[in-house]
């Protein structure tokens, strides 16, 4: 079997960053696939489900509602390393496209206050399993390591033709 494109990024190199992962096309339509890498892979620790679970209900209700986006967002969801999110959207996009987007998302993780969406047992499997406060650390040390004044070496994958 071939290596899934994935796979071919050197992890070792990888640093935090928004990557373009893959790009697919379902009828006339592209779907891009985005890496939104929080943690250096092989390198530091990785998220804990807590915080990856809290993470995934906040971004998930988010983006679901903001206005530009919501109609693009086909998914977001956790890698299953744990050092960092999917997020799949319709349409062709580059890195440095969702930038903006992507702060305003963690943004809005790092200053949430309140109950998280979805963290009740009707809505959720595993409702117990979320850390509020881990999950607006994680976001605010990935905005301010990462996307402010993020540039061209965290927006590409390093020597990659992963597309």
């Amino acid at each position: 079997m071939e290596k899934i494109a994935s796979f071919t990024v050197d992890h070792i190199k990888l640093e935090p960053g928004i990557y373009v992962s893959r790009k697919d096309h379902v009828g006339k339509e592209t779907i891009t696939t985005f890496d939104l890498r929080m943690t250096s892979p092989n390198d530091e620790p990785v998220m804990n489900t807590a915080e990856v679970h809290t993470i995934e209900h906040l971004a998930a209700t988010y983006l679901r509602n903001e206005p530009e986006y919501k109609d693009r967002v086909i998914y977001f969801g956790p890698m299953g390393c744990r050092t960092g999110f999917y997020l799949l959207l319709a349409g062709d996009y580059e890195s440095k496209d969702i930038v903006e987007l992507i702060t305003d998302l963690y943004e809005f993780i790092r200053d949430f206050e309140g109950e998280v969406p979805g963290q009740s047992p009707k809505d959720c499997g595993n409702y117990l399993d979320m850390n509020l406060g881990m999950a607006k650390y994680l976001a605010g040390r990935y905005l301010d390591r990462t996307i402010y004044g993020i540039d061209e070496r965290h927006l590409e994958y390093p020597g990659a033709d992963a597309q």
